[in-house]
């Protein structure tokens, strides 16, 4: 199966901060993740992601990312090669 690299904001309420939430993802789908770049105040987190793997296992991450209350934005290309 093809792999993919797509490239995300994830922002977490201040509630959603303290929860081990992108390693939950990693336990429940086969994806390799990097953080490209965080932010974190009282009020809010902010994640830049980067997550690779098969396009329906992406989807599905973004899906469960969306229930567990997190904002998910994905990145445009032309801000990543520009």
């Amino acid at each position: 199966m093809a792999t993919e690299k797509q490239r995300y904001w994830l922002t977490f309420t201040a509630e959603r901060t303290t929860k081990p939430l992108i390693w939950e993802m990693s336990k429940k789908f086969e994806l390799i993740f990097n953080i490209r770049n965080s932010s974190l105040t009282d009020e809010v987190g902010v994640v830049a992601i980067e997550l690779q793997g098969p396009r329906e296992t992406i989807n599905k991450a973004v899906r469960w990312f969306q229930r567990k209350g997190v904002q998910v934005n994905p990145v445009e290309l032309n801000t990543i090669e520009g």
